[in-house]
């Protein structure tokens, strides 16, 4: 008997005409738009549910569009749903968040968006065709979970890259860009890269990358082309350019960068012996280091001579502040083991005993007789510039770049040397970076990388959760104010992301 006066109302409610034009003084969470599914819900159950978020400042759509950034769902069939959202209009089905009731009642629950986790995602599941099995062994690959995110920090990389001849190919034509000057392109296809690096699956067809974000057309023809021929022509044939291999010969050297390495090659240099003989060209102090030292610094590091480099670093330190705080960061820190060069962070527990620390160190290292190289850049850090709203790569913290000496009976199991070398040490390249203690969560999760993590992760702040991160703080543009964070896991709380161990940020 309660039908007749109640369904009305429900009816009446959800028309789209009150629905599309939300009350702009309730709505709370503009980047946030949820679509509830009817399938499985029902209209009443759905209408009823969409008048209690409204009510609680989200916007509810009443067509599936590509404005939609959250799919609710009480389908917990996932093949059906999906099935269904895929036969649907919408192009940007591969960045939303397709959820099932859980995050919505919990969203209420809290009174606002809540962090999505992977308990609360409705994922295709992998299948397999009985009889495909059966005609071909090769045919196994899975099909890919739709809900893999956009952004690198929303994925985990696996120890092992089960697309690295997809992904080698995409860093070859991201830097022949970068040569170039052509951000957005070598931007684009390092995000290609970093999205199949997390998949722990190796690509087999094209049919299995359809519905991956950050795949463009570019990079799904080499995918294909790979598929088919096993190698990428047009990747052969940036391997096979003179300007690209010079470029990159000329960027191996410590302290040159693109613009650099294109006016040697524009000047017709094509050797280290050309640039060295050139009576015009007047290198820096970084750079006569790099080609000095050019042997030794563009030969990996193992993670033994980072350790022995970490107790020769360590030992510096507390010589002169005793409860001084060392951090291995960089690759090391992500589980690599080899590097090109070794990071570290130093601070002290006292705030502002941290500012004269590594012109400390540098003497000590200098009297020791292993600095073969020094460049220490002062803090620049004003707290009262922040937030810095542009994209910067670099913090302002006191920082220096060493090439160091390393001796082979310092590291465990010998130097990685050249069979030839019987000088018995080698050079390494070392950074050091140090911040206050109250900005060292910042500077650890920046330090660490990797560089597309990092990326993505300052993207995700701006795009999702209005707020801008960077080596320095996270300042939340809602509230307008700086959010204090000690450890890593205290910014990723901040930002609603379930925390991500270091090892499986290679993105």
């Amino acid at each position: 008997m309660f039908h007749t006066p109640i369904v009305p109302r429900a009816r009446k409610r959800s028309r789209p005409a009150e629905a599309s034009a939300p009350r702009r003084e309730r709505v709370k969470f503009e980047d946030v738009r949820l679509y509830l599914v009817e399938r499985k819900m029902g209209r009443s159950r759905r209408s009823f549910l969409t008048e209690l978020a409204r009510s609680k400042g989200f916007i509810v759509e009443d067509v599936l569009s590509d404005v939609v950034t959250h799919v609710v769902s009480e389908d917990s069939q996932a093949s059906s749903l999906w099935a269904w959202l895929k036969g649907g209009p919408v192009k940007n089905l591969p960045v939303m968040h397709v959820l099932d009731i859980s995050w919505f009642t919990d969203s209420m629950r809290e009174g606002k968006p809540v962090a999505v986790e992977t308990r609360h995602l409705i994922q295709v599941c992998p299948s397999v065709q009985t009889d495909t099995l059966a005609a071909s062994p090769e045919a196994t690959t899975p099909t890919p979970v739709s809900t893999v995110s956009q952004y690198a920090c929303q994925r985990r990389t696996t120890t092992k890259n089960n697309n690295k001849i997809f992904t080698d190919a995409f860093e070859v034509l991201a830097e022949s860009h970068e040569f170039n000057d052509m951000e957005g392109p070598c931007l684009a296809f390092r995000r290609a890269a970093s999205v199949l690096k997390s998949l722990p699956w190796t690509v087999q067809n094209l049919r299995v990358t359809e519905d991956l974000p950050c795949l463009g057309e570019h990079s799904m023809y080499v995918i294909e082309e790979i598929l088919q021929h096993g190698h990428s022509f047009e990747v052969e044939k940036i391997l096979s350019d003179e300007r690209y291999q010079i470029l990159k010969l000329f960027t191996s050297v410590f302290g040159v960068g693109p613009k650099t390495a294109e006016k040697w090659y524009r000047r017709g240099l094509r050797s280290f012996s050309d640039v060295l003989a050139e009576p015009g060209i007047r290198l820096n102090r970084m750079q006569q280091s790099g080609f000095l030292h050019y042997g030794d610094i563009s030969r990996a590091v193992s993670k033994a001579e980072a350790q022995a480099l970490g107790n020769i670093i360590d030992e510096a330190v507390r010589a002169i502040t005793p409860d001084a705080i060392l951090t291995l960061t960089g690759g090391f820190r992500r589980g690599k083991d080899f590097g090109h060069d070794v990071d570290f962070i130093v601070t002290t527990p006292q705030l502002g005993k941290e500012e004269r620390l590594l012109t400390s160190v540098i003497d000590r290292l200098k009297q020791q007789g292993i600095l073969l190289y020094c460049e220490y850049q002062a803090s620049t850090f004003d707290e009262s510039k922040l937030p810095c709203h542009r994209f910067e790569a670099m913090d302002h913290f006191a920082k220096c770049f060493l090439i160091l000496r390393l001796e082979d009976s310092q590291v465990e199991g010998g130097l990685q040397t050249a069979e030839e070398d019987r000088r018995g040490w080698r050079a390494v390249r070392v950074d050091l970076v140090s911040p206050p203690v109250d900005r060292y969560a910042f500077t650890l999760l920046g330090w660490s990388g990797s560089r597309q993590f990092e990326r993505d992760l300052r993207r995700f702040a701006r795009m999702e959760r209005r707020m801008l991160l960077d080596n320095h703080a996270l300042y939340d543009k809602t509230k307008k104010e700086f959010l204090a964070a000690t450890t890593e896991k205290d910014i990723f709380a901040h930002l609603g992301l379930e925390y991500i161990e270091p090892w499986q940020r290679n993105a």
